[in-house]
């Protein structure tokens, strides 16, 4: 499916992700949009800390990768943005339970997230 790209000469990961991915020929995508931790169920915000919003954010992201007739071992490519990089550490423990696959991935600290949440996730994932 897809190829890991790995090379010495560019820094390497620092987290559970890879420095890039090559897909083959006319593979289909899905862009998912920002998931913030909101529960479909309640429409609310999951409660507690980083963990439980990191948890939260990334199962809404498999729930669209399964609606696209995907999932997570699909991923080329994530987005994540934190309230606060203190939480990186934390955050990627969450994180590397869903994308096992290690895609490549920028994360960003951010002023502010919608509904003051800690954490947002996108995905690029082929179908």
């Amino acid at each position: 499916m897809a190829e890991i790209i790995s090379t010495t000469n560019a820094p390497g990961a620092i987290g559970p992700y890879s420095q890039g991915f090559v897909l083959p020929a006319g593979a289909r995508l899905i862009f998912t949009s920002g998931q913030i931790p909101i529960v479909p169920a309640t429409g609310s915000i999951i409660e507690g800390g980083i963990a439980e919003q990191a948890e939260q954010s990334c199962k809404n992201v498999i729930e669209i990768l399964k609606a696209a007739g995907t999932d997570a071992s699909s991923v080329v490519k994530t987005t994540c943005f934190l309230a606060n990089m203190d939480d990186f550490a934390e955050f990627n423990q969450v994180y590397a339970k869903y994308f096992t696959s290690k895609p490549a991935r920028s994360c960003v600290a951010v002023k502010t997230l919608p509904k003051n949440v800690l954490c947002e996730v996108e995905a690029i994932a082929a179908i």
